[in-house]
């Protein structure tokens, strides 16, 4: 920016007008001041102080206007320098750049305008075409910078992002994640919940905005981020969690999507970042896995890996209410699931009426959620069989 130059102007006009426009520069300021509160709406709701500073910065770009007939070789950060004060990036922070441009065009069409009476006729339309072009550059370059200082904040934020999401998944201090989670604009209330999958292979950018839109159109918020070969999803305001991953699912990668537990918030949703990660390491083991899956329909694969929060659901939501529901409920999964899913094979095995079997199975499935006449759920009864048997007793079960 330092080394960008101003093109000259066209042809140096006459000292005299020089003279007339230096002469005028009060009455150009003021002109656009009054032009500045007549046609911009947004201009008028700002504080005294905002309006004199943007009062100032037109004030400036009329100066600069002259001073750049005097000195064509004058450096593009000089000029915006002059304009705009010694950082014109703290600009950014205070008025969008639509509205500096609006500020500009102002300042342009004022000068336009009072030109014929400040000027020689000879040098009218130098004036205008040096102002045009002046003001081009002024917007091209200021252009430049809010270009310039959107990046840097984009940087910042996905710097920002990327910490928050592992400050998440780590079940990190609450003040941490919900100081982190305020900087980047995290408005999720209640209903919060992990997802994992593959990273995509290609156009992980085009897939990253993919995802923003769809969870944004969705009304959720949402953290992004690629640790490896994962691609994890937090996603904020989720009332269906189905629902909410079905619709995600197709930005990632090639195989498993798991998605873990709601959350009350964002503090707590490490759980079910533990869970959707568990799952997504277990989904292997399972080939006909759904393309989204809770992570606790991977509970016998996640027990299978060692996964103690797995083997505890089976064993206090499968085990323990079967046993305290009384042996034979234990006796006829056991002995349906090792006879091949037969009730004729499992009524003989017990001596008992096959309809006593469809009883004592229905029963299960009332107890348990699970129903062992779905070959998937007999297998998770099964698994939470063994894991309970395998488990050291303990009093409070």
């Amino acid at each position: 920016m330092s080394e960008v130059r101003l093109n000259p102007p066209p042809r140096q006009v006459s000292a005299e007008s020089l003279r007339r426009l230096r002469a005028h520069l009060g009455m150009l300021n003021t002109a656009t001041l009054q032009r500045l509160d007549s046609t911009l709406p947004w201009y008028r709701k700002l504080t005294p102080d905002e309006r004199s500073s943007l009062g100032l910065i037109a004030q400036r770009g009329l100066t600069g206007f002259l001073s750049w007939f005097e000195r064509p070789s004058t450096t593009m950060s000089t000029v915006l320098g002059e304009v705009f004060g010694g950082t014109p990036t703290e600009l950014t922070r205070s008025i969008s750049l639509q509205r500096a441009l609006q500020l500009i065009r102002t300042v342009v069409d004022v000068v336009e305008a009072q030109v014929p009476g400040i000027v020689q006729d000879h040098d009218q339309a130098l004036v205008r075409e040096a102002v045009l072009r002046y003001s081009r550059e002024i917007a091209f370059a200021l252009a430049d910078v809010y270009a310039r200082a959107a990046e840097t904040r984009g940087a910042w934020d996905s710097r920002n992002e990327a910490v928050l999401l592992d400050a998440v998944l780590r079940g990190e201090a609450p003040d941490e994640i919900l100081s982190r989670a305020a900087a980047s604009g995290w408005k999720g209330g209640k209903g919060v919940m992990v997802m994992a999958g593959s990273t995509p292979s290609v156009e992980l950018p085009t897939r990253l905005a993919g995802v923003r839109r769809t969870a944004n159109r969705a009304g959720h918020d949402l953290l992004a981020g690629v640790q490896s070969e994962r691609f994890v999803l937090v996603v904020g305001s989720v009332t269906d969690p189905s629902q909410t991953a079905t619709a995600l699912t197709a930005w990632f990668g090639e195989g498993a999507v798991v998605y873990g537990p709601l959350s009350d918030s964002l503090v707590d949703a490490h759980r079910s970042g533990r869970e959707a990660l568990a799952g997504l390491a277990a989904a292997p083991a399972w080939p006909r896995v759904p393309r989204p899956a809770h992570a606790q329909d991977l509970l016998p694969e996640r027990s299978l890996q060692g996964d103690q929060a797995a083997i505890e659901i089976l064993v206090h939501r499968v085990f323990v209410p079967l046993q305290a529901a009384g042996n034979s409920l234990l006796e006829t999964v056991d002995t349906y699931c090792e006879l091949g899913h037969s009730l004729e094979a499992t009524a003989r095995e017990l001596f008992v009426h096959a309809n006593t079997v469809r009883y004592r199975l229905r029963r299960v499935s009332e107890v348990t959620g699970w129903d062992p006449l779905v070959a998937r759920d007999a297998y998770v009864l099964q698994t939470a069989l063994a894991v309970g048997r395998l488990r050291p007793v303990r009093r409070e079960d």
